[in-house]
């Protein structure tokens, strides 16, 4: 039981009815939301004053902000259609959205009032903020780069609805037991959503397995029938987005599965409930988990069934609405809607568009594929080819025979082009065949989100650099104009107003609110580094952050940290690629240093390191077995008391970061240089004023440009040096030659963090000095200990460091969302129009 709103007390008195009112055009003033609060709390949710929890309280309130959204969302959609303006449906598998009441109460600029009409119910608005749970609609950047997209479109008031998944559990609940991860399910809308709203009249069938009916029709033409299917019902659930502070308010549109029918009576009535509900079972898994695990073959294709279930019940909805206003003319369809996928998992879309265009609109092929290429762009984040989703053609075949067969006919016709522009080259054609060779060919999604689509871009300068270098250099010779580069940026309402209100309200103070909109203005507070004034303001805004970072540490693991101390920090998922390994090394490299007497005028600190490994990633879930053994040992040994403390954050969220990255000091993104295509945490940490130590690697570049290399601590190899170094790596003549690496290698061979003494870290051991390594741990060692000593000495120094701080807040105007949507409004969605 959550504790007691009023207990026995009378609810607050309803304000008397204003006659101007329109009925059904809640207004802003304090006075109408609490009205509103009132009768959805006590009508809506059959509540009374003898509630035992503030959740009816909150959700009472979330419906209340919703009203007051509603009437500006019809009014968007309306202009929208009477415009006629050219769409964009953006397909993502992930949505991190966080939590919702906060961001509409800022995009509303209703949040005084709001805490106005609270007091009647003697509760803080911050009190309710924590009833909320985070959306569990993603992973990690992927997502949150998604979410921030929404907030940008809305905001420039550009016509984008967001195509997604409501999954019923999120990634997982991650909890440390003995130092081990463990899952546990997300149950995120256990009480339900109320900012959603369920239309099931536009609720659309999904295809899957049955058999292909070929037949010759009056013509003489080849007709395709995709007959005795499995169906399932996609209902769309629709979420409002914002815009900031203006009239907008763009959709984000979530498809939950359903059986067509809930279950069969006929075997209900004969006593066969298992089998009466079978269907709806297998129709409601498709939505149940955000990336069921892909070890067995069951999880492959249940992540398949994901996948084309998103794309056709999106580009179903995009079709319809189309032909409910024109009926079955295409010829501008093109020139009214595009399609922009986020990475490779929506990739599947352009075969369902030529499906539905040919199949089901009667279109000829050239027509069909001219459609599709025109309004299909395809958005790669990963240099990783593991991660480039590939599907082994007789699973795709059995679960979606009418998408293979127009697959491998889009194959066949690129294959000629490719043998047209380079003949006889037999290896050109097999590499960039999407369909791979073999005894078990394979479908390279990626591939097929190239030759289908007008443009393809990478998330930063150097990624969209070695794409075409590396993954993509064969497509690149053939269609170089396709390729195009749109570095991704993140939210300034969320990310620095929104998370960080001390600061925010200083920037404005000193600049003016404009910076809201246009963060580019944030170089104004260059004119301001010097003034006592401004500086001493902005020192007690960094202290609340880190008092407030600090208690929230505390709570959530148990591990006290110093306000006063260096706060170093890295969150983010578990990778090898993103190397909390090579932290760690540091962590005991600084451990080993204090326990011989060598910490010398040691600068103390404080490491956080938070983030989820994927449950099937063994090597990631033991580094993270790693760091929390060796925060154990530190945070319990005496002589690091007054020197180090580390804490490892359980269940890293969106709610979270809005904690940590205010209070931030320094910030590490640190990953193996090409390997990292954007990052969006180093954007966020940077908008807040900690300050970088990283590689050369995604965003970090754009990042050392805009803020100069005396406000950020580099170190490591380029990706050029990672590849020359790989031919002759040899780690263990690195380790000798260097003694501080030498000590921290001992200390883990010795098992000197091993704690239960079972040898769970020889994996790790034998990767650093695996000649093979790839992530470049042990090359990297020593330039990442200089750059921490120079951090620390750095920090040591306050009228060093506080500039550095404030020129990474002035600097961080391009990694804008807003920048970020321009450029792809500009360069690929209307581009030459």
């Amino acid at each position: 039981m959550g504790r007691k709103l009023n207990s026995r007390a009378p609810l607050p008195d309803l304000p008397a009815e204003d006659s101007r009112r329109e009925p059904h055009a809640p207004e802003d003033s304090a006075a109408d939301i609490s009205r509103d609060l009132h009768r959805h709390f006590e009508y809506t949710l059959g509540r009374d004053e003898f509630g035992e929890s503030r959740h009816y309280l909150y959700t009472a309130l979330a419906i209340t902000i919703r009203d007051r959204m509603v009437g500006r969302w019809r009014a968007t959609r309306e202009r929208y259609r009477r415009d006629r303006v050219k769409r964009v449906s953006y397909l993502s598998m992930e949505y991190l959205m966080g939590r919702t009441l906060g961001n509409a109460l800022l995009n509303l600029d209703i949040g005084e009032e709001v805490r106005e009409a609270l007091k009647a119910w003697s509760c803080a608005l911050e009190q309710l903020e924590e009833e909320e749970a985070d959306a569990g609609l993603g992973n990690g950047g992927l997502g949150r780069l998604a979410a921030c997209f929404l907030d940008s479109c809305a905001t420039l008031e550009i016509p984008v609805t967001g195509y997604g998944i409501r999954y019923e559990y999120g990634m997982f609940r991650q909890i440390i037991e003995g130092g081990v991860q463990v899952e546990q399910p997300d149950p995120w809308l256990r009480h339900g959503n109320p900012w959603e709203i369920e239309s099931p009249d536009a609720s659309r069938r999904v295809k899957f397995f049955g058999r292909l009916d070929k037949y010759q029709d009056e013509t003489g033409e080849l007709q395709v029938r995709w007959v005795d299917t499995t169906d399932v019902l996609a209902v769309p659930w629709d979420l409002p987005v914002p815009g900031y502070r203006n009239q907008t308010v763009n959709t984000l549109r979530l498809w939950k599965s359903e059986a067509t029918d809930r279950f069969n009576l006929a075997e209900f009535n004969a006593g066969s409930y298992t089998d009466a509900v079978a269907a709806k079972n297998l129709a409601e898994q498709i939505t149940m988990v955000l990336y069921p695990s892909d070890a067995s073959e069951a999880g492959k294709e249940l992540r398949l069934r994901q996948q084309y279930f998103l794309a056709s019940a999106s580009l179903q909805d995009v079709i319809w609405r189309w032909t409910r206003d024109h009926g079955e003319d295409f010829s501008d369809f093109a020139g009214k809607n595009v399609f922009q996928l986020n990475d490779t998992h929506p990739t599947v879309a352009i075969a369902e568009m030529m499906r539905l265009l040919i199949d089901d609109h009667g279109l000829p092929w050239d027509a069909a594929w001219a459609i599709t290429t025109e309004t299909m762009a395809y958005t790669n984040h990963t240099l990783l080819p593991e991660a480039l989703e590939s599907w082994r053609v007789s699973l795709f075949g059995q679960l979606l025979p009418r998408l293979i067969d127009i697959i491998f006919e889009i194959n066949a016709r690129f294959l000629a082009r490719v043998e047209a522009r380079w003949p006889g080259d037999q290896d050109r054609r097999e590499r960039m065949s999407i369909i791979s060779g073999g005894d078990h060919p394979m479908v390279r999604m990626a591939y097929l989100g190239i030759v289908g689509s007008f443009s393809v871009n990478g998330v930063s300068e150097l990624h969209s650099k070695l794409l075409t270098q590396t993954l993509f250099r064969d497509f690149f010779e053939l269609w170089p104009a396709k390729f195009n580069s749109k570095t991704n940026g993140v939210t300034p309402r969320r990310w620095l107003a929104h998370c960080n209100r001390g600061l925010g309200g200083l920037v404005t103070d000193t600049i003016g609110a404009g910076w809201t909109r246009d963060l580019n203005a944030l170089e104004g507070l260059n004119a301001h580094a010097a003034d006592p004034a401004f500086t001493s303001r902005f020192l007690a805004v960094r202290r609340d952050n880190k008092q407030r970072l600090a208690h929230f540490v505390q709570r959530e693991c148990g591990v006290d940290f110093h306000p006063e101390w260096l706060f170093d920090v890295q969150v983010k998922r578990f990778h090898e690629y993103k190397r909390q390994l090579l932290n760690v090394l540091h962590i005991i490299h600084l451990h080993d240093r204090i326990l011989r007497g060598d910490a010398g005028p040691m600068q103390p600190r404080c490491v956080l390191i938070g983030g989820k490994a994927a449950p099937g990633y063994v090597m990631a879930k033991r580094i993270l077995q790693l760091v929390n053994h060796v925060a154990e040992a530190v945070n319990g040994e005496p002589a690091c008391r007054d020197l180090l403390r580390v804490a490892f954050l359980p269940d890293y969220r969106v709610t979270s970061m809005e904690v940590i990255c205010p209070g931030t000091d320094l910030s590490q993104q640190i990953s193996t240089a090409g390997n990292e295509a954007s990052g969006t945490g180093n954007m966020k940490f940077m908008m807040n004023g900690a300050v970088t130590i990283g590689t050369l690697d995604g965003a970090n570049i754009e990042i050392l440009d805009a803020v100069g290399e005396d406000n950020f601590f580099l170190f490591g190899l380029t990706a050029g040096q990672v590849r020359e170094r790989r031919a002759n790596y040899q780690p263990d003549s690195i380790i000798a030659g260097d003694s501080d690496l030498a000590r921290v290698m001992q200390l883990l061979e010795s098992g000197h963090f091993d704690l239960a003494g079972e040898g769970v870290f020889r994996d790790i051991i034998g990767a650093i000095r695996h000649p093979h390594e790839p992530w470049m741990t042990a090359a990297d060692f020593r330039g990442y200990v200089d750059a921490q000593r120079r951090a620390a000495a750095a920090f040591a120094d306050p009228a060093r460091w506080t500039p550095m701080s404030i020129a990474n807040i002035a600097a961080s105007g391009r990694f804008s969302s807003d920048r970020t949507i321009r450029d792809y409004r500009d360069g690929i969605w209307y581009q030459g129009r």
